[in-house]
């Protein structure tokens, strides 16, 4: 069907109402109109589509088979609508930029350096939103995201900021007790990673050799909510050294063992291909890039492990990964 031959817009408006409320009556509340205004426009989209849509009983509506076929495709069209013409107001709005980034990239790195991007850009205004889902940026009004991954987002710009890696990290208390890396099987352990088993990586590279069983003493969605119950003496973190610099250098948090290995994994700045261009997104994404090329150049680990070489150095990456109409373009992965 063309554009040209689709029903009038108020039509399908107010039969996705009317099937989301099974009501005429709500329906007409949510759209300021009549409830006989709602009916006519429902009775309609019928006759022009020539299918029942609704089952009228005596105090409800029931949707038919066309009916709740048509419904949550009208309902995710009318969503996507809603948020494009949200998108395109504050776009036009100079300067605005929505972010979506992890709790512990939030609090660890871009806080602390808010300063330094607002001298370095007046014009432009963040506005953050910390979350580990995927963002969605065809449904959402987000402009960009700061995410923990492989970088394989399909359909989006993935540039690549630093990579992670792994260390354990504990109040002072808990590093007197941490002589090799098997003693740290003894404590504790704060899981931070929902997805990834990240002491299973650090074990292999440290040379415990498979992980073994372990006490587990809580398992978070965030990094730096970890680290802060490991300030407390609550257990043993995991997690990249120079994002806590500023606890350790305090003398709360303390790296027990030199042993610094890879997680595999990097955060990346991803937005929606077409906007990469776009002066705010642009300046942004450099900023970024600025900012972390230091973790990118530093070695992916602080300690040779015996029996193997030094790791090289980590290069920054640039991938727009995904093919063109091969679904949403979603920005995210896990982590905190």
């Amino acid at each position: 069907m063309t554009t040209s031959r689709l029903p009038p817009l108020n039509a399908l408006r107010a039969f996705e109402a009317a099937a989301r409320h099974l009501s005429l009556t709500k329906a007409a509340e949510e759209l300021g109109v009549t409830q006989a205004a709602v009916s006519h426009q429902v009775k309609g989209l019928e006759d022009a589509l020539g299918v029942k849509l609704f089952n009228r009983l005596t105090r409800a509506l029931a949707l038919t088979p066309a009916g709740a076929s048509l419904a949550p495709e009208l309902e995710g069209a009318f969503v996507r609508i809603a948020s494009a013409v949200e998108r395109a107001r504050e776009r036009d709005t100079a300067g605005t930029v929505r972010l979506s980034l992890l709790t512990t990239i939030a609090l660890t790195f871009l806080v602390p350096r808010l300063g330094r991007f607002a001298a370095k850009h007046p014009a432009i205004e963040l506005r953050l939103e910390t979350s580990a889902r995927l963002v969605d940026f065809t449904r959402e009004p987000i402009d960009a995201a700061i995410r923990y991954g492989d970088g394989h987002y399909p359909g989006v710009h993935a540039d690549r900021l630093f990579d992670d890696v792994l260390t354990p990290l504990c109040a002072p208390s808990l590093a007197k007790k941490i002589r090799k890396p098997a003693d740290v099987m003894d404590h504790p352990l704060l899981d931070d990673n929902i997805v990834y088993d990240e002491w299973k990586t650090w074990c292999a590279a440290a040379g415990v050799g498979p992980c073994p069983a372990r006490r587990r003493a809580a398992t978070f969605d965030s990094t730096r909510v970890a680290v802060e119950a490991a300030m407390e003496g609550m257990g043993i973190a995991i997690g990249a050294p120079f994002l806590f610099a500023a606890q350790i250098a305090s003398g709360r948090l303390v790296q027990p063992l030199p042993i610094v290995t890879p997680s595999g994994r990097a955060y990346w700045f991803v937005c929606r291909r077409q906007d990469i261009e776009r002066p705010t997104i642009r300046a942004l994404r450099d900023w970024l890039m600025e900012e972390t090329a230091e973790w990118r150049s530093a070695p992916t680990s602080s300690a040779s492990l015996p029996g193997k070489n030094r790791p090289g150095r980590a290069t920054a990456g640039r991938r727009s990964s995904g093919k063109a109409g091969s679904g949403p373009a979603r920005g995210g992965g896990s982590g905190g």
